[in-house]
């Protein structure tokens, strides 16, 4: 084991895209465990869109990353020390570690994972938070039903692609919008859904007419902006939108609302967020489920695991905002 400690602190507030200026390298000794802890060392870190949000000042559902402290992330590693009874060395482990390469903890939020069940990058995607995520805000707030058509954007992405295969699975017509020729191809080929629009390339607006031509019933919105005001145009009644992201905007210094949410009135539809959070006395049911659809096939999970040292975070941050990943992108820090 190494003796020190290498970490990414917010060393600032971005404006716009987060730049080199926003971070701080830190090198420090490695903690050692108390009474009731353990030390992990961190193998994979969780990169998601929401860390841009983190890294605001403000109200949030989730209280800001603040300066000087490292930057939050969810990750999984194994323990090799302990001084908890819960928790033995060996023990795989996820929970939200931060993007360093060790961490003491006391056991809050953290779980033991099992490779035998899956590799150690799908307890931070489709056994994660952002499969949890979709299974949540699809089935709790989208409420889809046999026969209905669901339109999902950032299909291609660690909750949309999720999402999209949970709906096929409950019986829905399902339309993915994604960026780009390979993308969506692999919206279709790889993870089943009925069609895919590349927003790049086509006109959202009219695709959305031919292949959903009664109308959206369930639309789970993970980019905002311009994708979001063209579905609002074609809601059928009673339809619901789900709020999980927007990540078009969230590098903006002037985010753009919906235009189109008159619509809302229009169709007799709803608009609501979706925080994995609010469902975590419910994880290990949704952890359950997808576990088991996986086992069956008919549920696939695809991580892009990117291999670099804790200081590769950043600008593998930065493949997110522009589009570059597959699936859940993951940062492999340690073997």
């Amino acid at each position: 084991m190494s003796t020190i400690n290498r970490q990414i602190r917010l060393a600032a507030r971005p404006v716009g895209e987060p730049g080199p200026a926003d971070w701080e390298h830190v090198e420090e000794p490695v903690g050692q465990p108390g009474d009731g802890e353990f030390l992990v060392q961190v193998l994979y870190l969780s990169i998601d869109p929401a860390m841009r949000g983190w890294m605001n000042a403000g109200k949030s559902y989730i209280r800001p990353v603040e300066i000087g402290e490292v930057m939050r992330a969810g990750a999984v590693g194994r323990v090799i020390a302990s001084r908890h009874s819960g928790f033995a060395v060996g023990d795989h482990v996820s929970g939200t570690f931060g993007v360093q390469e060790y961490c003491v903890s006391d056991g809050r939020g953290v779980t033991k994972v099992d490779l035998e069940a899956a590799p150690l990058p799908t307890y931070l995607g489709t056994l994660g938070m952002s499969g949890l995520t979709a299974y949540f805000g699809l089935i709790e707030v989208g409420r889809p039903e046999p026969g209905q058509t669901v339109v999902v954007s950032g299909a291609a992405g660690a909750v949309g692609s999720v999402v999209g295969q949970i709906a096929k699975i409950l019986g829905c017509r399902v339309i993915g919008i994604a960026g780009g020729e390979d993308k969506c191809r692999l919206v279709v080929d790889e993870f089943g859904f009925d069609a895919c629009i590349d927003y790049r390339s086509e006109d959202v607006r009219k695709a959305l007419r031919e292949h959903a031509p009664d109308g959206v019933d369930v639309y789970f919105d993970n980019v905002g902006g311009d994708v979001l005001d063209a579905v609002l145009l074609r809601l059928a009644r009673g339809a619901r939108i789900v709020v999980c992201g927007a990540i078009s905007q969230y590098n903006s210094t002037k985010p753009q609302g919906p235009a189109n949410y008159l619509s809302l009135l229009v169709n007799r539809a709803s608009m609501t967020g979706i925080v994995v959070f609010d469902y975590a006395d419910r994880y290990a049911e949704g952890i359950a489920r997808m576990a088991a659809w996986r086992a069956e096939g008919r549920l696939k999970s695809l991580e892009d695991v990117v291999s670099g040292p804790v200081a590769a975070f950043p600008e593998t941050l930065m493949r997110l905002f522009r589009g570059d990943n597959r699936g859940k992108l993951v940062l492999k820090i340690a073997d």
